[in-house]
Parts: C-alpha cells; structure tokens; sequence
C-alpha cells in the first residue's frame, strides 16, 4: 500500500486556540514500509514483507522525558540493578538524548515492524537548555527520534492548553516570539493523545484520542490519557474550561471505537503508574513473594481497563517496572514504565495475528534497557543540543553560588538537604516584613527537580553553582506567597501528606529549619503524624494560634492533595522561587567559602 509522506502526519491534528476549545478526528497514519521481510523463523511468517501469518511488532517506549536533552547528573542519572546473586549494583552516568537515539536507532534494526510511543511528561520541569525556550528543543529531538506517538502527561499542561497547542501545531511564542532568526517553531510532527482530556462545554476531546498506526496491513490502534487528577497538580489557570476524565472509562470508550473500526490489537499510553517493590529496573515484579509485586493507581486500573487492550505503557511515578496485571478477565497483560530522564527504554514484543488481527497476549515479552553512555552518541542530536546551549550560554553559564559537596535529592527519603535548602531560602526571602513576614516555610517535593552536584558540568569548576544548573534544579518559575495558617491547619497540613490522595503514595513536604516534627509510618493515615510533635524552633503548634507561612502558588492553590492550603488568608505574593534560591546561594556561599550541604533531622521518621 502507499505510503503516508511524514510531512503530512501532523495534518488534522489541531487544537484550538481560539476561545473555545475544540477536537479533531483521529489520524490514521500509514508509517513508510522501507524493509521487507519479518522478524521470527519460517513458522508462517513468510520471508518477504507482507506474507506469513505472524508479525512481531516491536514497541519501543519511554515516559517521563521532563526535556532532559543532556545527562542527567548525580542521583538524577543512575539506577540500580538487579544481580544473579540477588544483590544490587548501581549504574551512575546513565541516559541523555545523543545515547537514548543511538540505542533506539540500534533496537531497531532488524525489525521492519517498529513503533515508537510514550507515556507523558515528554515536557515540562525541563532543564534549562530546554525550558528556556519553552522546550521547543526537546519537541525538536523527538522529531528526530522518530517518536510515533505519546500520551499528554501531566506535565504537558504546566504552561498551560494553549502552548500545549503550540508544542503540536508549531508557531512561535507569543510573548517571546521566535528563538532562531529566520526559524518558525515547527511543532511535533507525532500525535500527542488525550483522550480524557475534554472541553467542559462540549465534551470533546481538545487534543486527538487515539492512533492507528499501520505497516502493510497490521495495524495498531493507541489510546493516550493522562491521569484523572492531573488538574491537581498543575496551575488551575492554564487549564480553565478542562475536564480530566476517568482513565478507565475513556479508555474501555475508545477502545470500543477501535474494535468499530476494525482495530483489534490497542495499545493503552497512560500517565499514571504504581510502585514496584524494588527500585532495580529489571526486577521481576511477577514475583509471587510476601510484599513483592507492584502497587500503586496502575494495579486497579489495569485491573479494570478491557481485556480488549493488549499492553499498558505508564508513566507518571518515574518508576522502572515490566509486569503482568490481570485483565478484567483474569488474563495476565503487559504493564511497563521505563523510570524517567531518558534512563531506560523499554522493548516489547507484539505478535499480531494476521487472521484475528489480534495480538497473541500468551506471546508478548517486554524488558527495560540501560540507555548506556558507552556507545557513540547520536551526531544529530549532539549538533542540536550544541545549537540550544549556545543561544542560553550567556544566561545558563553565570555562577550563582558554590557548594562543598553533592546536594542531594533522594527519591527513596522524606527528608532531603536539597530540599532543606530550598525550604530555608524560601523562608529567608519571605520573613522580611515587608516581604511577607514568614515563620516557616514549606516546599513540594515533586518541585525539586534535580541535585545539586559538586562535580562541574561544564567549564565553570568544580563547586561552582551555575544559573542552568540552579533552573534545573527548580524550573518551574513559581511565585512565592506568604499566607495565613492556623496551627489547626498546619497540622492537617501535615496529615495531608500521608491520608486522602496521598495515603497510598505520601508527598513529603520539605520543610525550613526550626519547624521539626516526627512522621511514624508503623501507623497508617492522618494518625502518622505525631501532632504533639509539630513544634516552630521548639515550641508546640497552637492550633488556635496563625502562623505566616512561605510557600509557592501551586501549593497555595492546593495542588498536591493539600486541599487545606487553599483555605489561607492574607496572601502577599512575592518573588519566584528560583529567584530565591539564587539569591539565598549568592548570600550565603562564596569560592573561599562554599555552602555545605544542610543536615537532615528537621522531620523524624519511626519505621
């Protein structure tokens, strides 16, 4: 059959950005054949493209990108792997775009039935390379990894559904305007899915639901969502007149929709995920021990999705994991997630029927790889990273402060010094009277993006902070508020972190130092939190008492579960949050007087 011309793949693909919102029909797109022959043996597949009953089809996928274009550094570019003897070996200096398209590039060869798809948050928390051009950069390099199609994520949404419309359609910024002299932003030439994604007046999806991607007459449909509370998590502003649906629901629709149009083997892109029991990406999460397995939103959802749907790519919680979930029909089906930052990518195999055009579920494999960095790294990448860097160099490169070793920000810790420190610089920013006059301050940590890694990323020097590296670590450009707090309130607060939407998985809230309390996770909800332990530079909460409280507008607005925030008096906003944090890095350290990295022991964890 003819091929679809690439240049054509984004037509239909449209999201208004007009006053109202409005959909699209889906794409169909037929993917160059360029190959010929089949994957497998003589058992009939055939030699030639075309022929044979059975095709693998190979599924490269990846999540949680965040426009980390070069290596992540420190914690942010390791992982832990599994050894034969069961003990566990970290791998440090891992991902960045120049690797992740050589080993893509490699995977593919020999498998003329390839399709590349992702999980979310391809954008958005970027490094500075990336963010500050509004990530075209990164859009770009996945035009060039020859990214097929992804779901939107959360992320997606952080300035907002009218640039998420720029990031698919093109067209220059509009406050900031072109970036490259003679150069129009040209958009993703791959489908962003988001099939739960609707307008509140019409219902309609703003953003396509699925794809049909099509090689010689097998055909794979895709269904892309975001999780359902997505609106939680990001400025309410950017995403007026957005419903976020059930990721359920919307996908058992669509793929209903599918199955009508002939399409029997769907492939299911979802921004949520869960929690293996280990953090090692080849762990085997099948495993029938006590406290193995997988947890999480991703357990009952794919535990509820149609049997219909053959395999779950999610994302969301930067977690490495390829399990098997029973269907709705007791079946088990394929569940992946390749952590985050372009570390892993994940490879499985599809084997569709050309009879039933159906995938045989009992044939299906799936496994995460290292993107290594001992292999060449990709010219086009390198010379396009190359490029953006020179336009930032002169913001990027500027020293902003200096450090006497590694700031870390572990995953797998409640309390983090990185975290430590960007709580105290927001708190010293905003305790000035006239600033706010804060008592304390508190930080989301889902907002420190990045360590702070003593070891020079560039030309700068070791211990040297610079501005990029500073945007890296908070990239988001909050403004910060000082607000209102009761005592009652700030110790729900408190309790917030580990019952209602976060008892499953607790959000930690970094806190500045004086404000100590214990956190006692033998127990379970709202009762982990030890409330004659809350104490402000000794001294118990009174919950008749208000306290004025440093913390960034998302928080403010209750994102994060933090419903009780929103409930503030006395809002001052004040300056962004990285203004802070260099200001505090400037104050505070010098080359002959480096910061050392904060203590831990402000919040005291009983396990």
């Amino acid at each position: 059959m003819a091929a679809t011309p690439k240049k054509k793949r984004t037509a239909g693909r449209i999201l208004a950005v007009g006053a109202g919102l409005a959909t699209v029909g889906a794409l169909v797109a037929a993917l160059p054949a360029g190959a010929s022959g089949t994957k497998g043996g003589d058992d009939e597949r055939g030699q030639g493209y075309g022929h044979g009953r059975y095709v693998d089809v190979q599924l490269l996928s990846f999540n949680d990108l965040h426009g980390n274009l070069e290596p992540p550094t420190g914690s942010a570019g390791r992982v832990t792997q599994i050894q034969p003897d069961g003990t566990t070996k970290t791998i440090d200096g891992v991902g960045g775009v120049e690797y992740l398209a050589t080993h893509l590039r490699e995977a593919r060869k020999g498998n003329p039935y390839s399709v590349t798809a992702a999980a979310g948050d391809m954008i958005g928390a970027s490094p500075l390379v990336s963010g500050l051009f509004h990530d075209e950069p990164t859009i770009e390099a996945l035009n060039r990894l020859k990214l097929d199609v992804s779901s939107v994520g959360n992320h997606e949404f952080d300035e907002g559904a009218h640039e998420l419309a720029r990031m698919q359609n093109g067209g220059c910024h509009p406050t900031a305007g072109c970036f490259e002299e003679g150069k129009r932003f040209k958009g993703a030439r791959f489908p962003y899915l988001a099939a739960n994604v609707t307008n509140e007046k019409t219902g309609r999806p703003i953003l396509d639901p699925y794809f049909i991607w099509e090689r010689n007459g097998v055909k794979v449909g895709f269904i892309g969502v975001t999780l359902e509370g997505t609106a939680d998590i990001v400025s309410a502003e950017g995403i007026k007149g957005l419903k976020f649906g059930d990721e359920i629901e919307t996908i058992n629709k669509y793929t209903k929709v599918l199955e009508r149009k002939g399409v029997k083997s769907i492939v299911a892109l979802l921004h949520e995920g869960g929690a293996p029991a280990s953090g090692s990406y080849n762990y085997n999460c099948d495993s029938p021990g006590p406290g193995d397995g997988i947890s999480g939103p991703i357990v009952d959802i794919a535990k509820k999705v149609s049997p219909q749907v053959d395999a779950l790519v999610t994302g969301h919680t930067h977690q490495a994991y390829a399990c098997t979930i029973p269907d709705p029909s007791g079946k088990p089906r394929t569940v992946t997630s390749a952590a985050s930052f372009g570390k892993l990518y994940t490879d499985t195999t599809l084997t569709y029927d050309r009879r039933s055009k159906d995938i045989v579920r009992t044939a299906v494999s799936s496994a995460n790889h290292v993107v290594t960095r001992d292999v060449a790294k990709a010219e086009d990448m390198t010379t396009l990273i190359d490029r953006w860097k020179t336009l930032a160099a002169p913001i990027a490169s500027r020293p902003v402060g200096y450090i006497a070793g590694d700031v870390d920000n572990p995953a797998d810790a409640a309390e983090k010094p990185l975290g430590n420190l960007i709580a105290d610089a927001q708190l010293e920013g905003m305790a000035p009277a006239d600033k706010g006059g804060a008592q304390l301050a508190l930080m989301n940590p889902g907002g420190v993006r990045a360590p702070l890694v003593h070891k020079a990323s560039g030309a700068e020097g070791d211990g040297v902070v610079t501005y990029g590296e500073a945007y890296t670590v908070q990239p988001f450009t909050n403004m910060m508020t000082a607000v209102d707090l009761t005592g009652a309130q700030l110790i729900t607060t408190l309790q917030q972190q580990v019952s209602g939407p976060n008892q499953a998985a607790p959000k930690i809230l970094q806190v500045s130092k004086g404000f100590t309390y214990t956190l006692d996770m033998t127990k379970t909800g709202a009762d982990r939190i030890v409330t004659s332990s809350v104490k402000l530079n000794g001294e118990a909460i009174d919950p008749s008492k208000t306290y004025r409280v440093a913390m960034n507008e998302f928080l403010a607005g209750g994102g994060d579960g933090f419903a009780v925030l929103k409930e503030h008096k006395n809002k001052l906003v004040g300056a962004s949050d990285l203004d802070l944090f260099t200001a505090y890095l400037a104050a505070h350290s010098s080359a002959s007087a480096p910061l050392a990295p904060p203590a831990t022991g402000r919040i005291t964890v009983v396990k």
